[in-house]
């Protein structure tokens, strides 16, 4: 097989998986060394592909998924729960961010989409000695909510107040945040 046949083939492979697709699979998959599939991933986002790298492995952007950010807090012992009614529910949970008002928006990406993604994430913070975001601003966090659809969206952020997640956006937040962006 030629490298153009390949990686339209990588292409087809990450658009009909629902999951991340790791190097070493696709790697498996076409007989190819995981470099030659790193320069192919790299090809193919040369070529205007919009393709993610996660700890999980290679994912697909949908041009059509939106985006939702919203403002919540709970407790540690709620990550769980609210990650997974967030993808359960269809929701792809792309960051966690906090806004502090010393250090302003601290960021991190996190390409939640699956329990095991959940699973996997709440088992590094556990076994490190890093804390969630969440702690230095008295649990107060955002996350930015992908879906393929605003009623997605919606059920998402219906369940997410039932469960008393959603939290008020305050007057000082920074205009990122706008009332426009988040879902109160």
């Amino acid at each position: 097989m030629d490298g153009n046949t390949r990686r339209k083939e990588i292409l087809d492979c990450l658009e009909s998986s629902k999951e991340p697709v790791s190097g070493t699979e696709l790697a498996e998959r076409f007989l190819v060394s995981r470099q030659v599939i790193v320069q192919d991933i790299a090809l193919l986002r040369a070529h205007q592909h919009s393709i993610l790298s996660t700890n999980n492995g290679y994912v697909l952007a949908k041009e059509h998924d939106i985006s939702r950010i919203f403002k919540v807090r709970h407790t540690e012992e709620q990550i769980e729960d609210e990650l997974n009614l967030i993808v359960d529910l269809g929701g792809w949970v792309e960051d966690v961010f906090v806004y502090h008002k010393v250090y302003d928006v601290i960021r991190a990406v996190l390409n939640i989409k699956s329990r095991r993604d959940v699973r996997e994430y709440l088992s590094q913070l556990r076994c490190g000695i890093s804390t969630p975001l969440m702690r230095i601003t008295s649990e107060y966090h955002y996350h930015t909510v992908k879906a393929d659809s605003g009623q997605t969206l919606d059920l998402i952020e219906e369940e997410l107040r039932a469960r008393g997640y959603l939290a008020q956006l305050r007057e000082y937040e920074p205009a990122i945040l706008s009332k426009d962006m988040i879902k109160k």
